[in-house]
């Protein structure tokens, strides 16, 4: 194995330039690299590379610097639209859950209210465990979860759901019985089977985000089903399988035109449009079609705000 070892700014600097990247300005490079990382900022050499892996000429530090700083924008706009669907569920959940089974942890807990699926008996006594030590946990920890504790001697789903994650919400809905996803589902109008799927990429990209991973390129383990989307954005395919969509971030996109409502939607189309434009402006080497196609982004991805949405999204 090579050991990588420390380099300096100017060091950093010669290897881009190793690498066939034009620097202009050495007390800029050296303003980014000690700001931003050399690291994070070679994530995103790839759309700037020959084959060769050196930088095709004319690369610049600056435009691979757009490049970065519209991921670190675009991976904002979508993180707050991802919380307002976060905290929506969670509402949903813990509304639905409380006034069927109650809201006192001892209530709500109960194993007999998930389902009794043989194969998912593990999961739900595991994840019951998790639950109960996260209310251990913030119950002298978080001020909501406390005052509650303290004041009351219990505390109501709706305030455990604040200190609780996305992922283990997400696993909590996939152990209820039928008919209460079922319930939390409708409200989206879309079926128990497809709200679950989507639940953990949500949650994924949630993550992702909340980490300052690198965003736009990103790919995912599943595969979300064909929509009306695809279809009524003709979108192309290849092996009968669409090609943008399915497991990229405008896959993303997809679920988030589902779950949030038209307004906040719009916005988020509209924000987003406007970072790609300050990109398209800085980029000299590659275009922005290289940008969209690495997304998953289709050439008239914005006419996905102007679909209306239907109950029955499966093409």
């Amino acid at each position: 194995m090579v050991e990588k070892k420390f380099k300096t700014l100017d060091e950093q600097i010669s290897i881009f330039r190793s690498k066939n990247m034009v620097i202009h300005n050495e007390e800029y490079a050296k303003k980014v690299l000690l700001r931003e990382n050399y690291f994070f900022l070679n994530g995103y050499r790839h759309l700037f590379l020959n084959p060769n892996k050196t930088y095709k000429d004319g690369t610049t530090l600056e435009e691979l610097y757009s490049l970065f700083l519209f991921d670190r924008t675009f991976r904002n706009i979508c993180f707050k639209n991802l919380l307002i669907i976060e905290n929506n569920f969670k509402s949903i959940l813990s509304y639905q859950l409380s006034k069927k089974y109650g809201y006192k942890e001892k209530e709500y807990l109960r194993p007999k209210n998930f389902t009794n699926k043989p194969g998912k008996q593990r999961q739900v006594s595991d994840l019951l465990k998790k639950m109960k030590r996260q209310i251990r946990i913030n119950s002298n920890q978080h001020a909501a979860t406390q005052h509650y504790a303290d004041n009351y001697g219990y505390i109501p789903l709706w305030i455990l759901v604040k200190v609780l994650s996305f992922g283990i919400v997400s696993e909590m809905y996939s152990i209820l019985k039928e008919d209460d996803q079922k319930a939390i589902s409708s409200i989206y109008e879309l079926s128990p089977d497809i709200f679950g799927m989507y639940l953990p990429i949500l949650a994924n990209y949630r993550n992702l985000c909340a980490h300052e991973d690198i965003l736009y390129e990103n790919k995912t383990q599943k595969v979300i089903n064909n929509t009306v989307y695809h279809q009524l954005l003709k979108i192309p395919k290849s092996s009968e399988e669409y090609i943008y969509g399915k497991n990229d971030v405008f896959a993303l996109f997809i679920i988030m035109k589902q779950l949030l409502d038209k307004e906040k939607f719009n916005s988020l189309v509209i924000e987003t449009d406007n970072a790609i434009q300050t990109l398209s402006y800085n980029l000299k080497t590659i275009s922005i079609e290289d940008v969209l196609k690495r997304m998953g982004f289709p050439n008239n991805w914005k006419e996905l705000k102007n679909i209306e949405r239907s109950n029955d999204i499966n093409e």
